[in-house]
């Protein structure tokens, strides 16, 4: 019966039909899963073995994380630097564990085999769902998809590194981030979100030329606190301004 209930905050009475949020999530986790022909070319381009590569999909399993870790070996860098990178842009998906940690209320037992898929697109998808069942299973289809079909992907992709050749003129390094933005861009309803979003946009952009590879995502990070942060001084003001308003007011009438 929980699961039926509409979740605190969501102000909805009845979820989406299970068949619905199965079809988004193996949107999701098909577009995405694809993208795991660039990694394996990436990885096997930049001198990684066909076991290394497999691993890194089979045990981390996040492709931001990954493709840092590549990025930074195929440019020289030091082993311990680009693992060192990867680890820092995979500290968000703790942040997102919090979070899904609360919504999917699954038994202790099954948290630690969860954890596994807990990313950006099941996050995307499990946060779209107004109601513990739809989450549940938006997370479970996106994740099992994902994992899946990245994973092997990966496996052909490391296969098959010099027939696919350069995986810019594929553009399958894109699809992972397109997916993404559009499920993202219809939860930013506020005036608020739209500022952060915009501010992390910029942040992102901008410093993308002047600091190493993966850096300018750990930055564009503060684009909330800041923008929380200016958005209390300025109601703190407007609160200073009304208290005197009404001091003065009380003045006059004295």
């Amino acid at each position: 019966m929980t699961e039926q209930t509409a979740l605190p905050g969501t102000g909805a009475v009845e979820g989406k039909p299970d068949a619905a949020v199965v079809r988004d999530a193996l949107g999701v986790g098909v577009a995405v899963g694809l993208s795991g022909f660039a990694f394996g070319v990436t990885s096997a381009g930049s001198g990684l073995t066909l076991a290394q590569t497999c691993a890194l999909s089979l045990l981390v399993f996040t492709g931001a994380s990954q493709f840092a870790l590549v990025g930074a070996l195929a440019a020289g860098g030091n082993p311990l630097t680009a693992a060192a990178g990867a680890f820092f842009l995979g500290v968000r998906n703790a942040f997102y564990g919090l979070r899904l940690s609360q919504l999917l209320a699954l038994p202790r037992a099954v948290r630690p085999f969860a954890a596994q898929w807990v990313i950006d697109e099941t996050t995307a998808v499990a946060l779209a769902q107004p109601t513990r069942r739809g989450v549940r299973i938006g997370f479970t289809v996106t994740g099992l998809t994902l994992y899946v079909l990245w994973n092997l992907t990966t496996l052909l992709g490391a296969l098959g590194a010099e027939a696919i050749g350069d995986t810019a003129a594929w553009g399958l390094d894109a699809a992972g981030p397109a997916v993404f933005l559009a499920l993202l861009a219809p939860m930013l309803k506020s005036t608020t979100e739209r500022t952060v979003a915009g501010l992390a946009v910029l942040l992102g952009l901008g410093l993308l030329p002047v600091l190493p590879a993966g850096v300018p995502v750990l930055v564009a990070a503060l684009a909330a606190p800041l923008v929380l942060w200016a958005r209390g001084r300025r109601a703190g003001g407007a609160v200073v301004s009304r208290d005197d308003r009404a001091a003065s007011a009380g003045e006059g009438e004295r």
